[in-house]
């Protein structure tokens, strides 16, 4: 260990962190020593981000490590905090010791280090705290499989006795996870302490692979429904929590997971963690949802508070369109807390907007939310009689931002009908609310009228790109002017910048399109990949032709959103590459969802659709 009489001895200044120089460095550890807890606590914060920034070591780390293991012996406080981040500071996974990239780094360094003071820092294994016994283990974990044979053999006794005789049961268990990684295994599968046995368990599953044995599964469900409150203050990697592991591995087995979550759940699901394991199975692997929604139904009653309450809710409301039929119990539910007097109504009510059931419309006209409206315009296009009004009311009453994209998108579904909205669609245009959907929207209406081309005339002037091609294309809807429209599209092109925003505005022109030919060729070449994927639709959309699309859009079928959007694009063309195949096939018969799903996504569900496009595609002549 080295004191602080000792900081100026070290040419700090020639050294470097996250921010530059680490002239600073001294400072900070110097306060560490003041007898004043607000200030301790900011120097540690500023050392988390300087020395240590999120995940990232640097030169300067390895020379303070010897400072910080003094602090934590002879500084007044925050002992907990400090051995964590020297454990943080040495985390590294132990396979990049035999890299050739491991002499000489950082975290090395930073190691070599911390082997050497840790025989200074190992009192704090007998330390009266808890927090601070619990994070001398970690320290100690830090750096396992590194330490000397005589000091690792002396560290094993002090664990034993730590295993066998501490009164807290989070620091056997703690005790048990190092001494494993230090070769010395324990029985504590069986041990009395479920915080023992759960912990066990998760070191089982760490060393195995999917599907885990049934009896780590078993262990885990009993004894992991109620968590430890103090796990998440002490990360074994890192910032992983033993919480976050014990998820991540359970998500990579669903059946597993799945019957995690059904006992949490029954246990109470305390924290909402059993119906966050079934989210996460939903979001990773395909066709869970039945068995999900299930357990998310399940889990409602134990939700504490609304906020948890209207999460799930949520969660139910975009997992349940991906099921033809659906119980009367989740139902019934979705209709219960649809009528509440609290933040859970609109997730209640939009999820049974999307179960279909026939209630949900009612209580949509009486509670009218732009996201309400436009689901209901998707799921009941029957209802155009009774949603047209409303939705004219919203916009006329002034709806903006993301509100009034939704009140215009509600619109689509009712095809001709949408024209009852046309002074509401022009007003939008002229107040500049929602004003790119609206003018999609006019030119789809087809109702041309003095005012409304002259409004899409002046907003084909606009700066805003987006703008400037969607009423220049729904000007020429109505019109039929290619010209106008021509010379509006050749100034975006040429003054380049995010082409692919504006040029998927094109298809209504078709062939007339074509003096265009010349600023779009070039860009099938572009190093942007949505540009090269806009240029090639709007090439064949234009030429009728799939012979220069086709290549490009198949080298860029991805599961990513722009290879997506290149997959539909690709269909259109109705040309399918042979060499394409196993790339459909793999699309389409993975079990994991390939493409984002989650319910907080606002995406709808990319995955599914991913999968129902190549199966289409393969099952194609």
């Amino acid at each position: 260990m080295r004191s602080p009489d000792e900081l100026d001895n070290v040419q700090w200044h020639a050294l470097t962190h996250a921010y530059g120089s680490a002239e600073d460095v001294p400072e900070l550890i110097r306060a560490l020593y003041q007898d004043d807890e607000e200030t301790a606590g900011e120097a540690i914060y500023e050392l988390y981000g300087n020395i240590y920034h999120q995940g990232t070591v640097y030169p300067a780390s390895a020379p303070a490590v010897p400072f910080l293991a003094h602090a934590v012996r002879h500084a007044p406080g925050k002992r907990d905090e400090l051995l964590m981040l020297l454990a943080v500071l040495a985390d590294h996974d132990p396979a990049d010791v035999e890299s050739p990239h491991w002499p000489g780094s950082s975290v090395a360094a930073i190691c070599d280090e911390l082997c050497r003071v840790l025989p200074d820092l190992l009192p704090c294994l007998d330390d009266g705290e808890r927090g601070v016994r619990r994070a001398a283990l970690r320290v100690v974990a830090a750096v396992a499989e590194l330490l000397p044979a005589e000091l690792g053999a002396s560290v094993v006794v002090q664990l034993d006795r730590l295993y066998a005789a501490d009164p807290v049961p989070a620091v056997r268990a703690d005790a048990m996870v190092v001494l494993a990684r230090l070769g010395r295994e324990t029985a504590a599968l069986d041990s009395p302490l479920p915080e023992v046995r759960l912990a066990a368990a998760l070191l089982g599953m760490e060393r195995s692979e999917p599907p885990y044995p049934a009896d780590l599964v078993a262990v885990i469900a009993q004894d992991g429904a109620e968590p430890d409150p103090g796990d998440d203050d002490f990360p074994w990697s890192d910032t992983t929590t033993q919480e976050e592991q014990l998820t991540r591995l359970l998500t990579q087995d669903p059946d597993a997971g799945l019957t995690v979550a059904a006992r949490w759940i029954a246990a109470g699901d305390l924290g909402s963690r059993g119906s966050w394991l079934a989210q996460n199975i939903a979001e990773t692997w395909r066709d869970q949802e039945p068995e999900v929604l299930e357990l998310l139904l399940a889990a409602l009653p134990h939700q504490k508070d609304a906020r948890a309450l209207a999460s799930r809710l949520r969660s139910i409301g975009h997992w349940i369109e991906h099921l033809p039929e659906l119980g009367a119990d989740l139902r019934d539910a979705l209709h219960r807390y649809a009528g509440a007097d609290d933040e859970t109504a609109g997730p209640a009510l939009l999820a049974l907007v999307c179960s279909r059931d026939s209630r949900a419309l009612e209580l949509v006209l009486r509670h009218p939310t732009a996201q309400l409206l436009a689901a209901a315009a998707r799921h009941f296009p029957e209802a155009v009689d009774q949603l047209i009004p409303v939705i004219r009311r919203e916009l006329a009453a002034g709806a903006t931002g993301n509100a009034g994209i939704a009140l215009v998108g509600a619109l689509a579904p009712f095809g001709a009908a949408a024209r009852q909205a046309q002074p509401e669609l022009a007003d939008c245009l002229k107040t500049g609310r929602a004003a790119i959907v609206a003018a999609r929207q006019l030119g789809l209406n087809g109702i041309q009228t003095p005012e409304v081309t002259d409004l899409l005339r002046n907003a084909a002037q606009s700066t805003d790109s987006s703008l400037s091609a969607a009423a220049t294309v729904a000007h020429y809807q109505l019109t039929g002017d290619a010209g106008a429209t021509l010379r509006a599209f050749e100034r975006l092109l040429a003054a380049g910048g995010q082409t692919h925003w504006y040029l998927s505005s094109l298809q209504p022109l078709g062939s007339a399109a074509a003096p265009l030919l010349a600023f779009i060729e070039p860009l099938l070449g572009s190093g942007h990949q949505w540009t090269r994927m806009a240029a090639a639709e709007a090439h064949h959309w234009i030429t009728g032709s799939p012979d220069r699309a086709v290549p490009v859009l198949a080298e860029l079928v991805s599961p990513t959103p722009v290879g997506l959007r290149a997959l539909k694009a690709l269909a259109a063309t109705g040309h399918v590459p042979e060499e394409l195949r196993p790339t459909l096939r793999s699309f389409f018969f993975s079990p994991l969802r390939l493409l984002n799903d989650s319910p907080l996504s606002g995406q709808g569900h990319p995955d599914e659709e991913l999968r129902t496009l190549a199966r289409t595609l393969l099952t194609a002549d």
